[in-house]
């Protein structure tokens, strides 16, 4: 069975993403080594924290250069932080991303009875035809994050959610996806989440 490989850079939460793929069926390792990252076949980027500590982490662990090649070749999915980490520029920290799509990191804006961060759970609307989403339209999945990206390329995005304002909660393009959520904290819907994109491989 080929393995999912789950990249360490120090920014949480790897462990809970592991226990879910391995939950349900798929061999899933932690790793920060270049050598075991460039010869995976799916990663996993997942992440919680500051956006400009995780740029500092990538480049203090050296992962930069082959994280972007991988990207684009390997099955790829990243996850809160690490979905955000492959935009442009991100207003937290004022730090630019890995840049593999083109769009911006924002803060949500101070709206009345809107808490900041979004924290718990909420609906997705999914948009056309996902196949990481495949079965999962209208359902709850976990949030935990104060900013949200908004993609200048709208064709990538597959689903959107709603906290004030409408934001883009997951992408899909080619081999690469990311989702704004926790799939690994969504009960039943993240691990089928997790599941079609173990399917892929």
């Amino acid at each position: 069975m080929k393995k999912i490989c789950i990249v360490d850079y120090g920014m949480g939460n790897l462990r809970s993403v592991q226990k879910a793929f391995e939950y349900i069926g798929f061999r899933a390792f932690v790793t920060s080594s270049k050598d075991e990252i460039e010869k995976a076949e799916a990663i996993v980027l997942p992440g919680v924290g500051a956006f400009d500590v995780a740029v500092s982490n990538l480049e203090r662990f050296g992962l930069v250069d082959v994280l972007k090649k991988k990207i684009k070749e390997s099955l790829f999915l990243g996850i809160c932080l690490g979905y955000q980490l492959l935009y442009e520029f991100s207003e937290e920290g004022n730090c630019e991303g890995l840049r593999i799509f083109n769009g911006e990191v924002k803060k949500f804006p101070q709206k009345e009875n809107i808490k900041i961060p979004h924290m718990g759970w909420n609906r997705i609307k999914v948009k056309g035809n996902s196949k990481l989403l495949k079965g999962v339209d209208n359902q709850f999945v976990y949030f935990v994050h104060s900013y949200y990206v908004e993609n200048r390329d709208k064709s990538i995005v597959s689903s959107v959610c709603e906290h004030g304002i409408e934001f883009d909660s997951s992408i899909e393009s080619g081999n690469i996806f990311g989702t704004q959520f926790h799939p690994e904290k969504s009960g039943e819907v993240g691990l089928q989440i997790l599941k079609n994109f173990g399917g892929l491989l």
